[in-house]
């Protein structure tokens, strides 16, 4: 009983706390009439885009509601639709605060740095607790109603698949805008970042909040919800109730630890402190359950392998990104002799920053098996992600201080508020990073745990490598990630084109006489290219796991998945470490060396748009391919 009180306790505490920082954030000034009407353009463009894509997702909804029922249970489609709707529900409402957020952030810059972070990093926590409390809630009133295992892998179907279409979709949105508002405004028109004159400048704006907010926010909800589905599942099938039950303790704690961590965000180094705080009180209540469950510490281990890892992970991801080190230094020296050599950089420091990364995943995996067997893995993914409504807050943080940077400088606020921002924005590249890092081990841990379950499942005890139908599964899917980051960064590639050449057209016919840039002209190019070319990589990730288990059988699929997660994993994180490494080296020559305008400058720039669909499209959509994958095969193994 006492964890059942609890995990709901916590789970009030969530919902609570994103009213309550909802209503707070209602009252705070949005500033000045031209900050009004940039931050109302930003929210129609991203509303406009989300609605559309929703009409989309009903569709896929729908079908595969159908087959679930035809196929299993009503119980089965239940879970499956809740899934979908608490996944986009999540980062809907989330996407609402933050595109609310982000003049009020700005005005708040006038008047300190202190009271923008403070409202910025607040709204992203409006977002962060309710995903945790969306998924937990779920989650535990789906494990009470029926304890079926089917059941609980229909919801992460759910959540997985409406990730995927928000990462995807949101990643080809905010990294065409981006790179297009860059290679024109910034190259070709030598205009400042965030300028009225840019056409693609509000499209821009849209994308940080419909990728960073609204993806990141299914994304983490998904791998939330599936690192507790393994873990509840392994103790389904062992039937015992304290394994059942364990995780979502685990998870309660990681939000009542979170929620303390909160009241720390303030001064210098704020994040730091608050996530050194989150992570202490998180092991003293793993700690204090562990000993009430088992009396052993075992299964604290396990998580604390989990939270270790994690933390690894994230400070490898800042070591090789953030330019206040090394790596990301050079690449920023490298500028002087010309792209070239500035992408050959960059690219380097993506490959060689996958060693700490797998070597984590490696320990963690391999200490949590010998303390807890296979529930121990699954343990260790839901200790990694057990502080997420801190780490999610201080990630979603980021987007917000980035538009505010944006309308600060578009609505003509000054020269010191347009520096607290850029300031707090550089904070948020930096958490970014920290947050990739956990979304990508998370991942890694979460794809393993499910992984094994489905090993269970068909009773796949061993899985032979002289077994050609296992060879051609494992083959296959270390091709998938492959041909998956293919067609993300392709759609990136294409939909920049066309904002790049109606860009260019109003600057031709509009702007050079003077008339005003049309910038929904461009949001709406983003829009319907965006949503048109999400469709062929998210079918692909749906659909070859059936082809593979119909043609080649259970245990080709056992390879397959093995395969996806092997280079998936590796893929993802080189992607992100060399978009953030070429993203930081340009802000390293515009804030540390002031060299706008050079050619200098100009190399980074364009390294930094090629970095920009690999670490916020291509490499966090293979995040939710990994699970959604595990997940496919667990729910539709009996058909195989």
């Amino acid at each position: 009983m006492l964890a059942v009180a609890f995990t709901i306790l916590s789970i009030g505490i969530a919902f609570l706390t994103s009213l309550a920082l909802s209503f707070y954030l209602s009252k705070k000034k949005d500033g000045t009439k031209a900050m009004k009407e940039i931050s109302r353009a930003i929210q129609r463009g991203a509303i406009t885009f989300l609605n559309k894509q929703y009409r989309a997702l009903v569709v896929f909804v729908a079908i595969f509601s159908i087959i679930l029922l035809l196929a299993f249970s009503w119980k089965s489609t239940l879970s499956f639709i809740l899934g979908s709707l608490f996944s986009a529900l999540a980062g809907n409402l989330g996407m609402r605060i933050a595109t609310k957020a982000n003049a009020k952030t700005a005005f708040a810059c006038s008047k300190s740095k202190e009271k923008g972070l403070k409202l910025a990093f607040f709204s992203g926590s409006v977002m962060s607790f309710l995903v945790c409390g969306l998924s937990l809630f779920g989650l535990i009133i789906l494990f009470y109603l029926f304890k079926d295992q089917s059941v609980l892998f229909s919801f992460g179907f759910g959540a997985s698949s409406i990730a995927l279409f928000a990462r995807v979709a949101g990643g080809i949105y905010t990294k065409s805008a981006d790179i297009g508002a860059d290679l024109v405004g910034k190259i070709e028109k030598k205009l400042p970042e965030d300028s009225k004159k840019n056409p693609a400048v509000i499209a821009d704006q849209v994308g940080d909040n419909v990728g960073d907010v609204a993806g990141m926010g299914a994304d983490l909800f998904e791998s939330y919800s599936d690192s507790l589905i393994a873990a509840v599942c392994i103790g389904i099938a062992s039937s015992a109730f304290t394994k059942s039950i364990f995780p979502f303790v685990i998870a309660a704690s990681g939000i009542l630890s979170s929620f303390i961590s909160m009241f720390f965000v303030k001064g210098k180094n704020a994040f730091e402190k608050a996530t050194l705080i989150s992570v202490i009180l998180m092991l003293a209540f793993t700690f204090f359950f562990t000993k009430i469950f088992w009396k052993k510490l075992n299964m604290f281990y396990c998580i604390l392998s989990g939270l270790l890892a994690g933390t690894a992970i994230g400070i490898s991801a800042l070591f090789y990104t953030s330019y206040s080190f090394e790596p990301t230094k050079e690449t920023a020296r490298e500028t002087k002799r010309g792209v070239a050599l500035t992408l050959l950089s960059g690219f380097e420091k993506g490959m060689i920053s996958t060693i700490v990364p797998i070597v984590s995943v490696v320990i963690a995996t391999i200490v949590s098996y010998h303390f807890g067997s296979l529930y121990g893995i699954a343990l260790s993914a839901v200790g990694m992600l057990s502080t997420l409504p801190l780490t999610l807050a201080i990630d979603c943080y980021g987007p917000v201080v980035d538009n505010a940077a944006g309308i600060a400088e578009m609505a003509r606020l000054g020269k010191k508020v347009r520096k607290r921002a850029s300031e707090l924005d550089a904070i948020g590249n930096t958490t970014a990073a920290i947050g990739k890092g956990f979304a990508i081990g998370s991942a890694a841990l979460t794809a393993l745990a499910l992984f094994a379950v489905y090993s269970e499942k068909v009773k796949l005890k061993l899985i032979s490598l002289t077994d050609p139908f296992v060879v051609a599964g494992l083959f296959i899917g270390a091709l998938i990630p492959f041909v998956f980051s293919s067609l993300t960064v392709r759609a990136v590639r294409k939909t920049t084109e066309k904002v790049v050449d109606e860009t260019r057209r109003q600057f031709k016919e509009l702007i050079s006489k003077g008339k005003k840039p049309l910038y929904e002209r461009c949001v709406g190019i983003v829009t319907n290219q965006a949503l048109k070319k999400m469709i062929l990589p998210t079918l692909i990730a749906i659909i070859i796991p059936f082809v593979v288990g119909f043609t080649l059988g259970k245990a080709a699929l056992a390879g397959f998945l093995a395969g996806s997660i092997s280079t998936g994993f590796l893929l993802a994180i080189f992607m992100a470490n060399t978009g953030g490494s070429l993203d930081n080296a340009k802000k390293y020559i515009e804030d540390v060396e002031n060299k706008k305008g050079t050619l200098q400058h100009e190399a980074s720039v364009i390294g930094d748009t090629f970095g920009d669909p690999l670490k916020d499209c291509a490499g966090p959509s293979l995040n939710i391919l990994l699970k959604l994958m595990a997940i496919i095969a667990l729910v539709f193994f009996p058909l195989f």
